[in-house]
């Protein structure tokens, strides 16, 4: 093997490694979305602040029911009948994924509780065939629910009075981790998407003692 041959593998050798190196340091970190601040030398970053709504169990769903663990969040309602269905079957795609990982969970807010119900977001979860443990459909005040969406996940949702049930919202899905940081934004309409969801959450699920700082 000549000289110049010889440069030029171990140069192909050396950005081989790099080009590695340099993924596997992005594969274990993910953005922090939201604004952020230092205080006292401290980054402070935006997170999901305390909540309480009713799922379809009518049990109380706080921040406290997905400690220890990650999930995804998403707005809906149960009559949509645009983006919605969709939604659910990419969500499902996730759900199924993750069968049997109890850090996993997932949270999807009605935005038209008028209609939507314990009863009938109970039956909806049925039709599902999910686990309520495992996936909570929350229902509770509008504004509340408005708010949360704009102000904590960063996502639309608002009245309409054009748009059918009277409202419309975003279709994102919203990845946040145990420290209810938001670390990714997916539309939950394209599959493309949801798989770099699923991958993203890989990620979470590798960090230091499953949920430590990322």
């Amino acid at each position: 093997m000549n000289i110049k041959h010889s440069l030029s593998l171990s140069l192909f050798f050396v950005l081989v490694t790099l080009f590695s190196c340099q993924e596997n340091k992005e594969e274990k970190s993910l953005p922090i979305l939201g604004n952020k601040e230092v205080q006292a030398g401290d980054t402070l970053y935006h997170t999901i602040p305390d909540f309480a709504f009713v799922d379809q169990d009518s049990s109380l769903v706080t921040p406290q029911t997905f400690e220890g663990g990650i999930y995804v969040a998403d707005f809906f309602f149960t009559t949509c009948p645009t983006i919605c269905p969709k939604m659910k079957s990419q969500m499902l795609r996730v759900y199924d994924k993750y069968e049997g990982n109890p850090h996993v969970k997932f949270l999807s807010h009605s935005i038209d509780p008028a209609h939507d119900t314990v009863a009938v977001l109970r039956e909806y979860a049925n039709r599902l065939g999910v686990d309520a443990d495992r996936w909570h459909f929350i229902t509770g005040d509008r504004d509340a629910i408005f708010d949360i969406a704009q102000n904590s996940y960063m996502v639309s949702a608002m009245e309409d009075e054009a748009a059918p049930g009277g409202a419309v919202h975003s279709g994102a899905f919203l990845l946040v981790d145990s420290l209810r940081r938001v670390r990714g934004h997916y539309d939950g309409t394209k599959a493309e998407e949801v798989d770099q969801l699923m991958h993203d959450m890989d990620v979470l699920l590798k960090g230091e003692n499953s949920f430590g700082e990322q």
